[in-house]
């Protein structure tokens, strides 16, 4: 049997804002819900009106492709109110499980919301609706890009899950080591909460280093080095990218990782590449 089906996957999508957008994430979908994923998450967009393209994508992955599909909330931007009213338009569409964020303040915008942390909001979702949602929380095993440093990152993670977390999705990496420690210092402080690693398949280099710029990812030397060697051969890139990913993968999983938790861009064969090769 393959390492696909003994391991839980989910995957994350982003919402999309028009017709071909939605006829991508349909195909994409259809090819993904084949492995059976535990659940899908469905990201939100950044201020304005894109905040309603989530529980429309929500609906869509649940109703039309039979998903259990979970809405990333975020407290950035939004009051006590707002964020109520939100939850228990997601408890009325039927969603069970939830992604708790902080998020990022969107350029331009003023006001960070009523809530400030994470922690916050995953407080005020117990204290709203009590046990019906099953909260993912954010960790990062190679710290947060904003925080102070490692061990004031790992209390506001311990936080998180004082305040009621069920499990953690954490930032991608490519650094199993990482990863490892990261668990060893969360249980060493207490906390027993699912720990699922998030996995960022490789396709397009270029994109991957831009993303993990921002958000603090590492990608080791070595795989620079390889990727640059392969200049515009995008098959090589893709299979390479393909074999380290699942490399990885397979250590985690070997290592105790709980389920592995795919961040698609809205794109099938990435993460089937990964998968396929975990055989």
């Amino acid at each position: 049997m393959s390492t696909s089906h003994r391991t839980p996957v989910s995957f994350e999508f982003y919402p999309p804002k028009n017709d071909e957008q939605r006829a991508q994430l349909d195909r994409t979908t259809e090819k993904l819900r084949r492995l059976a994923p535990e659940y899908v998450s469905c990201t939100f967009g950044a201020g304005g009106s894109t905040l309603s393209y989530t529980p429309e994508t929500v609906s869509r992955l649940s109703g039309k492709h039979g998903l259990d599909a979970a809405p990333h909330v975020s407290c950035v931007g939004g009051s006590r109110a707002e964020l109520s009213e939100l939850l228990g338009r997601y408890r009325q569409m039927g969603c069970r499980r939830i992604v708790a964020l902080r998020g990022d303040l969107p350029s331009g915008m003023g006001h960070p919301g009523d809530f400030r942390y994470a922690s916050d909001l995953v407080a005020f979702i117990r204290e709203e609706h009590g046990d019906h949602f099953h909260v993912e929380v954010a960790a990062y095993p190679e710290t947060h890009p904003q925080a102070r440093d490692a061990h004031a990152d790992l209390a506001h993670f311990k936080r998180k899950v004082e305040a009621g977390a069920d499990g953690a999705i954490t930032q991608y990496f490519y650094n199993a080591d990482a990863y490892f420690r990261f668990v060893d210092d969360a249980r060493a402080h207490g906390v027993d909460i699912p720990i699922v690693p998030g996995v960022m398949p490789i396709s397009n280099f270029s994109q991957i280093r831009r993303f993990s710029e921002m958000c603090g990812a590492e990608i080791p030397r070595w795989i620079v080095q390889r990727m640059q060697a392969y200049g515009d051969d995008a098959a090589s890139v893709r299979a390479f990218g393909a074999d380290v990913v699942a490399g990885l993968c397979q250590r985690l999983v070997a290592g105790g990782a709980p389920a592995l938790h795919f961040y698609t861009l809205n794109l099938a064969k990435p993460s089937l590449s990964v998968i396929e090769r975990l055989s």
